[in-house]
């Protein structure tokens, strides 16, 4: 038989486990709630720093295009960073403006892979199909090189190669908004541009380690 010890041990064991088990129930479990994502703005000003790191920006490209070679897609991807640095253009702005351009390079219009031109320069028709570059990097480099032309009066830090800057008129279009009527007609140009970089930011921000903290 259970002695009066043993049974009063018993009867509160049973009385402390219905309490925990009604006071569990009639709360809600409290859940710590995701950390959210922090997406910085899209930037408005071509002159700037840019946020997104070189793997990042490979990654977007070959995304958006699963035809480019992830080895071309970064080699790309750090000449954008390391010729923007040069002349204090913000590199996102341009890797984005080159993803329109060129539609994440598919091309298919006047201009071609082969000529290594990212931007559209002197592309209007077929007896004018554009520029020619010997090679990514110097296609690249012409590139930011007329983007700086449009965004400032500062003069260029590294030997001029972009044959069309002298027709720029300095200074003219220092954000992104301004390009539209000047660097292309499409009356939506600068809305496409922001929406590749808003996409950009939020392709960065769920990886998690996108961008530049240096």
């Amino acid at each position: 038989m259970m002695t009066i010890r043993k049974l009063f041990f018993f009867s509160m064991a049973i009385v402390l486990v219905a309490g925990m088990f009604f006071s569990c129930a009639g709360k809600p479990a409290v859940r710590t709630p995701p950390e959210k994502l922090v997406v910085p703005p899209a930037p408005e000003y071509i002159m700037g720093r840019g946020l997104v790191k070189q793997e990042y920006l490979a990654l977007f490209l070959c995304e958006n295009n699963a035809g480019v070679k992830p080895g071309y897609a970064r080699e790309l991807a750090g000449y954008y960073i390391g010729e923007a640095a040069a002349e204090g253009v913000n590199h996102d702005v341009a890797f984005a403006q080159m993803c329109l351009e060129t539609g994440y390079l598919r091309f298919g219009n006047l201009v071609t892979p082969d000529m290594n031109n990212f931007c559209g320069l002197g592309a209007m028709d077929a007896e004018h199909p554009g520029e020619r570059f010997p090679d990514p990097k110097t296609g690249v480099r012409a590139h930011i090189q007329h983007l700086k032309g449009y965004a400032t009066e500062e003069p260029l830090k590294q030997e001029l190669i972009d044959p069309r800057y002298r027709w720029v008129k300095k200074g003219s279009a220092p954000t992104i908004r301004g390009l539209t009527g000047k660097w292309a007609m499409d009356p939506n140009y600068d809305t496409k541009i922001g929406g590749i970089l808003v996409r950009l930011y939020d392709f960065a921000a769920t990886q998690g380690r996108g961008w530049s903290t240096d």
